[in-house]
């Protein structure tokens, strides 16, 4: 049996709650372009597509987006990743959009994206070639691909790691950050390093978000083992810099429904960023109703942006707590294991008085439970699933 309690750490932080706007000003010595207050929502091309993108797709998408609604919840962020140009740039050294796949250029779609009230991110690479190879990183061209990113009236850059020339990333993305802030144009920097060199320790001065963590994919080990990995930066994460456990799954089809409510509950509490990556124009009821849940999505974008810890861990059983506004709570209970469990979550371990009276919230039944819980509450859970609650004393 394990246990790893931060019950002080959530109370300060309670009492302070106006600390992390502090913080937030504080910190920035490069960085200062004023986005990502909240962690950024929307949508991401490579879950579902991979390199299989083109111009009617992101159209299409960003229609999507709003037709479902989504786009009012805060999912505005329609972002292009990799093998969107051709491998060649052009003989002024411009990154050039692959025509096959992109005839009316990239201005044009930023043009569409933007009169939908949305935002266009896209893909580069802090190396000679992108991941998939099949288009040149920004390496050497950082100046001039953010002038050119700028001039298209892009809002968000996801930036790579891979061919790069074996310097440090430390030394490769500051080049960026410098180049977009020059560029004339607010650009929300992701940072995809993929956690090698402990970028939630640097992040904050380069970037708006930064990986934490190697891809993700469809199943349930990939999920978890992410959300754990985050976790242990938690500390690093406030307004204007986010860890990013990479982007949502919810939707594909490689998990159930409890594992992908696991998943964007993990990912809501935990302040990562809300990047759907299923194709939207084709999304089900089931899979609408997990990523649209409002009470979750608030969660994630509490204005305070303090990331959840693990405060308690038992075997399989597992207490995730983190302060919102309002003097609230947000806990989930979480099952890892392969049966039903009974799980509680003690007010000692999650920064409140073991004698206060606390109304819970439960946001994925959306109701008010009507006991008045003192000292713990209790939920018995599935395999594979969790209970997500926003708790609020009130004696």
């Amino acid at each position: 049996m394990g246990k790893r309690c931060c019950a002080v750490a959530l109370a300060m932080i309670m009492m302070t709650g106006l600390a992390s706007l502090t913080l937030a000003s504080s910190r920035r010595s490069m960085l200062t372009n004023g986005l990502g207050m909240t962690p950024p929502m929307g949508w991401n091309s490579w879950n579902h597509f991979s390199c299989n993108i083109d111009e009617k797709i992101i159209k299409e998408t960003a229609d999507a987006l709003v037709s479902t609604g989504l786009s009012k919840l805060g999912y505005v962020y329609v972002n292009i990743d990799d093998c969107w140009a051709e491998i060649s740039r052009d003989d002024k050294g411009n990154l050039v959009p692959k025509k096959s796949t992109f005839p009316s250029g990239i201005k044009a779609l930023a043009d569409y994206v933007h009169s939908k009230g949305l935002k266009l991110g896209i893909y580069s690479d802090a190396g000679y070639f992108t991941c998939s190879k099949k288009m040149p990183g920004s390496l050497g061209h950082e100046e001039q691909d953010a002038k050119t990113f700028a001039s298209w009236g892009i809002d968000y850059l996801k930036y790579d790691n891979c061919h790069n020339d074996g310097s440090k990333p430390i030394e490769r993305y500051p080049v960026m950050t410098r180049a977009l802030m020059k560029a004339g144009h607010p650009i929300f920097f992701s940072l995809c390093e993929w956690g090698d060199m402990h970028p939630a320790e640097w992040g904050a001065h380069v970037g708006n978000s930064w990986r934490t963590t190697n891809d993700i994919s469809d199943t349930w080990d990939s999920m978890i083992s992410r959300a754990d990995q985050n976790e242990v930066y938690a500390e690093y994460a406030r307004p204007g810099g986010w860890n990013d456990p990479d982007m949502l799954e919810v939707g594909n089809g490689g998990m159930t429904k409890d594992e992908y409510i696991v998943h964007f509950s993990l990912w809501a509490i935990s302040k990562a960023p809300l990047l759907l990556g299923c194709d939207i124009r084709n999304i089900t009821k089931e899979t609408t109703e997990i990523v649209a849940n409002k009470e979750v999505i608030a969660v994630n974008q509490d204005p305070y942006g303090f990331q959840a810890k693990k405060v308690r861990m038992e075997g399989d059983e597992e207490i995730w707590a983190a302060p919102l506004s309002g003097y609230r709570i947000a806990v989930v209970l979480l099952n890892r294991g392969p049966v039903r469990y009974s799980i509680t979550a003690r007010w000692d371990d999650i920064g409140l008085d073991p004698k206060s009276v606390v109304e819970a919230r439960d946001l994925w039944e959306h109701k008010t439970l009507e006991t008045r819980f003192v000292g713990n509450l209790t939920a018995t859970l599935n395999s594979h699933s969790c209970k997500m609650y926003v708790l609020k004393p009130f004696a």
